[in-house]
């Protein structure tokens, strides 16, 4: 059985030159069908913006290989984090992602229904993506690669298999 993406709209901001002034940006709602319809996608999902492991070693990788990723028939690279567009942008710009798409779920809806959005009020990041990424075919979920021991509160942040060599190697053998 495959498992389709949930429908949702993504709350996000583009450049606009348009608009001048130092924050050149408009809302565009982006629906799950503008990234997924007839494309082949990779998602990063990650707990948070600026936080250790994903600012140090998550997106970083993605970012390192994208181009890898890309030459094997991929479309396209999203990071999702449950955080909003203005923090995304931030974070990219920080880190200096140019190649990477974020994607910003403010509301958590994506990660929901994804089955990942889970409690980190432990660390006081209230409700976050569990950490995964995944290849999706037109809309279908082809495979998911979710890091052990998904849980509300979890006292570590495991990283084993969601890394990008796991899904570039994943990729390859296809």
């Amino acid at each position: 059985m495959t498992v389709n993406v949930p429908n949702v709209v993504f709350k996000t901001r583009v450049r606009d030159e348009s608009i001048g002034g130092d924050n050149p940006f408009r809302w565009q709602d982006v629906s799950t069908d503008d990234i997924f319809k007839g494309r082949k996608v990779v998602i990063v999902a990650l707990p948070g913006a600026f936080t250790p492991t994903c600012s140090s070693t998550h997106l970083p990788g993605y970012e390192a290989k994208y181009q890898e990723i890309i030459g094997q028939g991929i479309d396209e690279v999203y990071c999702l984090s449950v955080n909003d567009a203005f923090t995304m942008f931030q974070w990219a710009k920080h880190l200096g992602i140019k190649q990477i798409k974020m994607l910003p779920d403010g509301n958590g809806d994506f990660t929901r229904g994804m089955g990942m959005l889970v409690k980190k009020e432990n660390l006081g990041f209230g409700y976050r993506s569990w950490r995964y990424s995944m290849l999706v075919e037109d809309g279908k979920i082809v495979k998911l690669f979710s890091e052990p021991g998904q849980a509300d509160n979890h006292p570590e942040d495991p990283f084993t298999i969601s890394d990008a060599d796991t899904l570039l190697d994943y990729l390859k053998q296809r």
